[in-house]
């Protein structure tokens, strides 16, 4: 996988700089940390109920309780 090096680092944020301007790059910086977040927890969580889904298909079926007559005649 490709990385980038300080200098290019250092470039791509002075060109953000210049066209988002200052007051916006937090709230862009912001804004995208809180997509990355998102988008794990939600890669995660689709992980988490495929595995549920699966233990349940592998249990065994619960007994069910006695039938009860409570019909009266």
């Amino acid at each position: 996988m490709y990385m980038f090096s300080p200098w290019q680092a250092g470039i791509v944020v002075l060109i953000a700089l210049v066209i988002f301007g200052p007051s916006r790059l937090p709230e862009i910086g912001k804004a995208l940390g809180k997509g990355i977040r998102e988008f794990k927890s939600s890669a995660t969580g689709e992980e988490e109920k495929k595995e549920q889904l699966m233990t349940n298909v592998t249990e065994q079926p619960k007994e069910l309780p006695p039938k009860s007559d409570t019909t009266k005649q």
